[in-house]
């Protein structure tokens, strides 16, 4: 599911805490109903701290057909670039801006088995597939990893669940018992087995490393990051020409296209900030960009015809952006 994003006054109806850094929000907009969405759908949230506007995008992990509000869980991290800690200040009752969901993970219902894997706080779109999927009679199987049972968001949910016998938790604290060995997971799936994957860059990549060493159709891997690994910008600057004005600017080393537009009035919209979630995504008329993103696939940042300027720089002198 995609709908076009409107954004909506929300407030914070409840709140509670999963495990000692993942928080559970439920936000209820306040001038509308909040609406149905599909497993993998994720909810933009805008508020404002510290003097700064964060925007931030956060999967959804209640019930698609709950109206009330939209239930999204947040991991707390100190050293991150603020949005987190944002939401961590708000208490019930506090105002909050919410768009509509938006679905970029999407689940599919034909394949004949499907395998989940969620590394982390990537539970969060994973867990809602697993329920869809055991509602609908579906088979599934799921694998969680974490790094101890006292930070696994949702355990208590998935251990009372229903589909609880299709579960498999890898927690680091166990050691090698109960490794997560995903090359051997695949050789015992089905043929034609579906796998959707979501959690921190590093796993993600292990968890896609593996898919392709076994040759598993990249057609039949779906993969959302949870956040974007940090990356330090190359020395140098580059250039982008607008095409709409023929107007040219510069973008430091250290900067990323979207500021540098920014400084000269030129506003493009952005949501993560890191690559992650394609709202920045421009079209690309000339040059070769330097893909930083976690959001196109390898086939389509080989087209070079959009990259993200969030994130994503120069490999030529210059890139003409249909800006």
């Amino acid at each position: 599911m995609k709908s076009t994003l409107t954004w909506h006054d929300a407030r914070v109806a409840e709140l509670r805490d999963l495990t000692p850094t993942v928080r559970e929000f439920v936000l209820a907009p306040t001038d509308a109903v909040a609406e149905r969405w599909a497993p993998g759908a994720h909810l933009q949230v805008r508020l404002s701290a510290e003097g700064r506007e964060f925007t931030r995008n956060y999967s959804l992990v209640g019930s698609p057909e709950e109206i009330r509000g939209y239930r999204i869980a947040v991991k707390r991290l100190d050293d991150g670039l603020g949005g987190s800690r944002a939401m961590w200040q708000l208490v019930v009752g506090d105002a909050i801006e919410v768009g509509t969901p938006q679905n970029h993970f999407p689940l599919g219902f034909a394949a004949p088995a499907t395998l989940l894997v969620a590394g982390g706080i990537g539970i969060t779109p994973i867990l809602c597939m697993a329920e869809r999927l055991a509602s609908s009679g579906a088979g599934f199987q799921m694998h969680y990893c974490a790094r101890s049972r006292e930070r696994t968001a949702f355990r208590r949910r998935i251990e009372q669940s229903a589909f609880a016998d299709a579960i498999r938790f890898h927690f680091d604290e166990d050691g090698p018992v109960r490794s997560f060995e995903l090359a051997a997971i695949l050789r015992a799936m089905p043929a034609g087995t579906h796998v959707y994957a979501c959690g921190p860059a590093g796993f993600l990549d292990h968890v896609l490393e593996i898919a392709r060493a076994a040759q598993w159709p990249q057609d039949r891997v779906h993969h959302e990051y949870f956040s974007a690994a940090p990356s330090a910008l190359p020395q140098g600057a580059f250039e982008v020409r607008l095409a709409s004005t023929g107007q040219c600017h510069v973008v430091q080393a250290g900067e990323s296209v979207v500021e540098a537009l920014a400084r000269a009035g030129v506003r493009v919209p952005i949501s993560c900030g890191q690559g992650v979630c394609g709202t920045c995504l421009t079209r690309v008329l000339d040059g070769v960009p330097d893909h930083r993103d976690m959001f196109l696939t390898a086939e389509e940042q080989l087209r070079n015809d959009q990259f993200a300027p969030c994130c994503s720089r120069a490999h030529s002198a210059s890139l003409t952006l249909d800006l």
